[in-house]
């Protein structure tokens, strides 16, 4: 998993200066976002190895397999990506740009696991104390996990909160398991 980050580290800086340049941050974004989905299609996948194809057929491979015309810089990263045996390398590169853009919004992404739905209001509150506590905007996603028992588990870049029951009779077993 290093390596491939840091093969895909090059493209996503360079990416994401040439976005920041040109103020585009989002459209990239969102050409990322589908060329990412289109370049982990089981069918692009399967092929991406194969010796016979051509650059110019593994392009228009791209092409057909993405939700919109690829065109520009957007082609031209493509073409790079073809030219260098490195198309697989666009989820890893996606997700390198998106955490640049998010360090230069002042955004940080919460993975937040909780044995029970939370409705808007928990969620609001919930965002609101992450954001006074870490002082950067927060991007909530919530995953349901029963066997947490109760609680939530809430993991914020390096930074892991575990405040499930699960995890509290874990610590519990633990130290009882010293005595």
């Amino acid at each position: 998993m290093a390596e491939i980050a840091t093969l895909a580290r090059p493209y996503a800086e360079a990416v994401y200066k040439q976005a920041l340049d040109a103020g585009r941050l989002d459209e990239w974004s969102t050409a990322l976002g589908a060329l990412s989905a289109a370049a982990s299609t089981p069918e692009l996948l399967e092929v991406l190895g194969d010796p016979r194809l051509t650059d110019a057929q593994l392009l228009e491979l791209m092409q057909g397999a993405a939700t919109g015309p690829i065109a520009g810089e957007v082609r031209n990263l493509v073409q790079l990506l073809v030219d260098n045996k490195r198309l697989e390398l666009l989820p890893q590169i996606r997700q390198l740009y998106e955490a640049l853009k998010h360090e230069h919004e002042g955004v940080v992404d919460a993975h937040i696991v909780s044995a029970f739905p939370l409705d808007e209001a928990q969620l609001r509150n919930l965002v609101n104390d992450l954001e006074a506590r870490f002082k950067l905007k927060v991007n909530a996603e919530v995953v349901v996990d029963e066997s947490l028992i109760g609680g939530a588990t809430i993991q914020v870049g390096d930074a892991v909160i575990d405040a499930s029951v699960r995890g509290k009779l874990a610590v519990m077993s633990a130290e009882l398991a010293r005595i």
